[in-house]
């Protein structure tokens, strides 16, 4: 309907020819102009459209009126109809096309709009260009609507399946009520559910407890909704019938329960579909959906709210059978656990058990305090291989065991190597592992063995986290299989303020990822989290076994060494240097300088720093172990650094006299020329270097002003005899 490939030649007078209706009989003219439909002819070359009478009367013209130019036709349409229509037909003139079809709207007189399709054929010269268009047009408005209402329903349909679709979905990973509950309250809950509320109720004994609401679901639902199965009310009277309640109106609604009328300022809703939770013949309570703008349920709207109260009592279903199997499972590990660890004195421990996410499967990991003579004590941390009652049933075996070995006082290579073999003698073939360590807590001394099992983690008072080197065995069991039950023991030392940090493998093991990721992570947690072994156990539980899925059992031991505060006016810290520690003794020089600093006597930091180098390197180059680094402040009136290098060697050093090119041989001439006072004490299996940086001791009246000041010593211990000095140092 629009000018295509005009010859400038050609004649333009308009040409019409408009097919008049004739009496007699209906002919087929008259049967297409009844069914609102005309004929067209568009000549291409002249420019002119022929149209007959039912074809006008499609597009609403008067036949007496209407002239041959198609752009009168064009005119009536609204501009996004008419470029709609012209690119359609442009589209197919100039792209080769033999016909073309479109829909589009005419503006009626009354202000409505009529769906108008033509469908026409393109003629063609031999060359290929088209030079004439004939078709018909005709009033599709019944049709479109009805495709309208077509679409709708099946948008409609569409809609409801994708409900359906999501709250199964959500519900499938819903493992406990908690989770149930959650999904039906969550952010996304009500655009699932397809609803503008929704309530939920459980069914426990005679009466109903709502446990969830969301949405415009009133509060006083939690009032009438909760308490005794009340018919008087819809949730109730839901549960109790078995049958669905639909509420079309507020007005409804009170004829029907009365005893809601007290709460009607609080229905904020026009609808509602009270539905029971059935499973297997069961009731397990109500679930109540409201809307804001529904007044109306039909039958597909009713079947929707059924299936999702049928996928609902479902999840229900499954979910409260985990809830037991999980309490049964709990409970049955705890029995086989410590009931209650003992408090011990100059410290404290903290323990944590979780059980896996996983039903009835129940763990092996176990943890335990044992009391030792002498005042010491046993920890251990182990987990028996299987997720099953059967490994259970081992865990508490064992843990039996353990104790029994330990508590006769053996030696912690003993107690693993005989633990091992009761092991191996049950009627099983399950192996385990653990870590067991007897800890001294007056000296700090700590003696460990691993079976298999992972190495103690050790935070510092700086808040570095060590890995010290725990030597290890074979697991439990297998050891006495393959006849090789040696655990080598590590001897640890744990200055005050110190923690040590147990765990098993749930601790640690992400799924899909690699475990040192999760003892990287750990380290990270335990570094940063607080001090109290309380805190830090807690802290641990809900940044790494929360994290991680909860889909393994954890057992955790906390154990921290009371701090040596010192007070304000002799302030003290100590810190453990490791002999495999590459950047402890950088870290021990930083902690002496900030600490002086701290203390306002940074006059002292250069000759306490590099005492303490002296020191240490003394220690990790000619001993086996590492060093206890203790750093105090001398109260008044003194007000001198006091800083003390423990080992764990019973060799003394010896003072030398080096030539001028030797390498070594200058710690003590180094010491004697910076301290005050220093000298050597034995402290358990090894000794201490200590010494005394400040101003010297005033002379007192009557006393020779010339003292020795570079060694004295308070006792005999303190500064030894030359001729005892055996072990050259540098």
């Amino acid at each position: 309907m629009t000018d295509h490939d005009r010859d400038p030649d050609s004649d333009d007078t308009p040409r019409l020819q408009i097919d008049r209706p004739y009496s007699g009989a209906t002919g087929t003219e008259e049967r297409l102009a009844l069914n609102r439909t005309g004929s067209f002819e568009w000549d291409l070359d002249t420019r002119s459209l022929d149209i007959d009478a039912a074809g006008l009367l499609v597009f609403g013209l008067d036949p007496e009126e209407f002239t041959p130019d198609p752009g009168i036709l064009v005119s009536r349409l609204e501009p996004a109809e008419r470029d709609r229509l012209e690119l359609a037909i442009d589209e197919a003139i100039t792209g080769g096309h033999s016909s073309y079809s479109v829909h589009f709207q005419v503006p009626r007189a009354n202000g409505t709009h009529q769906w108008t399709h033509v469908q026409a054929r393109i003629l063609r010269r031999d060359d290929g260009r088209a030079h004439r268009v004939i078709g018909v047009v005709r009033d599709a408005t019944q049709e479109v609507t009805h495709s309208a209402f077509v679409l709708d329903l099946e948008k409609r349909r569409q809609r409801q399946t994708s409900i359906v679709e999501r709250t199964t979905s959500a519900m499938s990973r819903a493992v406990s009520v908690n989770d149930v509950t959650a999904t039906l309250t969550g952010p996304s809950s009500l655009a699932m559910l397809g609803a503008d509320g929704v309530a939920l109720g459980l069914v426990e004994n005679t009466s109903i407890n709502v446990i969830a609401a969301s949405g415009v679901a009133p509060e006083s639902i939690i009032k009438f909704g909760s308490g005794n199965l009340d018919p008087r009310f819809p949730l109730a009277d839901t549960v109790l019938s078995g049958r669905p309640r639909f509420v079309t109106s507020i007005a409804g609604l009170l004829r029907r329960y009365p005893a809601l009328e007290p709460f009607t300022d609080e229905l904020k809703f026009r609808a509602a579909a009270y539905l029971p939770l059935i499973a297997q013949a069961r009731s397990l309570g109500g679930l109540a959906l409201f809307y804001c703008e529904r007044t109306d349920f039909n039958a597909d709207e009713r079947n929707l709210c059924l299936g999702l109260s049928a996928i609902v009592a479902q999840s229900l279903q499954r979910a409260t059978l985990f809830d037991e199997e999980r309490e049964f499972a709990t409970g049955l590990q705890s029995a086989m656990l410590p009931r209650r660890i003992q408090e011990i004195e100059g410290g404290e421990i903290a323990v944590r058990y979780h059980a896996a996410r996983s039903g009835r499967q129940v763990g092996g990991d176990w943890y335990d305090v044992i009391a030792l003579p002498k005042n010491r004590f046993g920890i251990v941390v182990g987990d028996v291989e299987g997720h099953d009652t059967h490994a259970a049933a081992i865990m508490g075996q064992l843990r039996i065991a353990l104790r029994a070995y330990a508590g006769e006082g053996h030696p912690p290579a003993t107690v693993l190597a005989r633990a091992s073999r009761f092991l191996a003698e049950l009627d099983t073939n399950r192996f385990a592992t653990c870590t067991y360590a007897q800890v001294d807590l007056p000296s700090g001394t700590v003696r460990a063995v691993r079976a298999g099992h992972f190495g103690p983690l050790i935070r510092h008072m700086d808040g570095r986290v060590g890995t010290p080197q725990i030597r290890g065995g074979l697991p439990l069991g297998l050891s006495t299989d393959f006849e090789n039950e040696e655990y080598p023991e590590t001897r640890l030392d744990l200055v005050p303020g110190e923690t040590l940090v147990l765990y098993t493998d749930g601790l640690v093991e992400k799924p899909g990822a690699d475990i040192e990721s999760g003892i990287c992570a750990l380290i990270h947690e335990v570094s940063t989290g607080p001090t109290s072994a309380q805190a830090l156990a807690d802290h641990l539980s809900d940044r790494l076994w929360e994290r991680w899925g909860a889909g393994d059992d954890v057992a955790l031991l906390v154990l921290r060494r009371s701090p040596d505060p010192g007070s304000p006016r002799a302030p003290r810290l100590h810190q453990y240097i490791h002999q495999a520690d590459p950047e402890g003794l950088s870290d021990a020089r930083s902690i002496v300088r900030q600490a002086l600093r701290d203390w306002n006597m940074a006059d002292l930091a250069d000759d306490a720093e590099l005492v303490t180098g002296e020191l240490l390197v003394n220690v990790l180059l000619h001993t086996e172990g590492g060093a206890v680094l203790t750093l105090e402040v001398l109260p008044e009136p003194v007000r001198r650094v006091r800083l003390s290098v423990q080992d764990r060697s019973s060799a003394w050093p010896r003072r030398r006299t080096p030539g001028e090119t030797a390498t070594s041989g200058r710690g003590l001439l180094l010491l004697d020329a910076i301290a005050v006072r220093w000298g050597i004490e034995p402290r358990g299996e090894g000794k201490a270097v200590w010494c005394e940086i400040g101003p010297p001791t005033p002379p007192t009246s009557g006393s020779p002003v010339a003292s020795t000041e570079t060694h004295e010593s308070a006792s005999p211990a303190e500064t030894p005899n030359p001729s005892e000095l055996t072990e050259e140092r540098r």
